[in-house]
């Protein structure tokens, strides 16, 4: 009985001595740490997570809801309709016509483009726009009758297959100001100018108005007009205010010249702000007043300067800018 119990005993201090070892003793204090350290973890997420938000529910009256229903309805009728569905349709042309100006192959793009500078060639370096295009619309109709012929003959001038003639056909059916842009072909619009008199044949012309006091009657004022003569006083240094003023100088010198000295008989001024023409090297300014002298004034230019002569000289208004006169005494 004894022995029993004493074996007992023996028996139960090597099972609680091998429960409570270290490697146990360690996964239980892990363990608890864990789950500890996800507590603690959860604490946290649970402080810092964002509050919800309460959605707060808005109620319509029916008058609202009312003017709302109101409101779509009107956007709804205001939308283009027509408009939108006429542009799907455009889009869908235009792409028709992308697909066809695609089909045709570079080498045709090519032999149409050869044969047409050549046609236009033919016409020479002096023909209008008007013959250019009258001359590309007659290639256009004589090539589609080719193409026609092409494809129940079997025979083209172009030396199109059946294929290159029905691809051609089409493009210059519906396509042929594409097929001219593709190849690089513009031809500029011509428009017809005709100038056109309206005014009545016995009207009188409007006389221009002369800047400045009246001039004397001796002064013998002409518009555009440029006479010669010698130098009395140069105008390049010699401004006058008006051409009554630059008549007056004339006068004047002529006048109270000495024996032996020049006297003025012609007076050349210019009016114009922006200067005189004239063929020589200076440069002409507004008020020049020029004073000379000939026994048989002679007219330099009057009213318009020439075709020829602005050929000649490319800086010419058409337009003579001086006024000048020659004096009685």
């Amino acid at each position: 009985m004894a022995r029993g119990i004493a074996r007992a005993a023996s028996f139960g201090g090597r099972a609680t001595a091998g429960w409570f070892s270290d490697r146990r003793v360690t996964v239980a204090v892990c363990i608890g740490n864990l789950v500890a350290a996800l507590l603690v973890l959860r604490s946290l997420t649970s402080s810092f997570a964002p509050t919800p938000e309460r959605v707060e529910v808005v109620q319509y009256t029916e008058e609202q809801i009312r003017r709302v229903e109101e409101s779509i309805r009107i956007r709804r009728e205001a939308e283009p309709v027509e408009l939108v569905q006429a542009v799907k349709k455009l889009r869908k042309v235009f792409a028709r016509e992308e697909k066809r100006r695609r089909e045709l192959p570079l080498e045709l793009k090519q032999r149409v483009s050869y044969d047409i500078v050549g046609r236009l060639h033919d016409l020479g370096d002096n023909s209008s726009s008007i013959q250019q295009r009258e001359a590309l619309e007659a290639w256009r109709v004589e090539t589609l009758k080719d193409t026609k012929s092409a494809s129940i003959q079997n025979t083209s001038n172009l030396g199109l297959s059946n294929e290159e003639a029905r691809m051609l056909k089409r493009t210059l059916e519906f396509n042929w100001h594409a097929l001219l842009e593709d190849i690089g072909l513009w031809i500029p619009v011509e428009v017809p100018h005709t100038e056109h008199d309206d005014k009545p044949e016995n009207e009188p012309e409007e006389e221009e108005i002369i800047a400045g006091p009246p001039l004397n009657p001796q002064c013998n004022a002409e518009l555009h007009a440029d006479y010669g003569g010698a130098a009395v006083k140069w105008g390049l240094t010699h401004h006058k205010e008006s051409a009554a003023d630059c008549c007056q100088a004339c006068l004047d010198q002529a006048k109270n010249a000495k024996p032996g000295e020049m006297k003025c008989n012609i007076w050349v001024y210019c009016p114009s702000e922006f200067g005189c023409y004239s063929p020589d090297k200076y440069e002409h300014k507004h008020q020049e007043c020029w004073l000379k002298q000939d026994d048989r004034p002679k007219l330099n230019f009057k009213d318009k300067y020439t075709e020829s002569y602005r050929d000649s000289h490319p800086s010419a208004p058409v337009v003579v800018p001086w006024m000048s006169g020659v004096t009685r005494a």
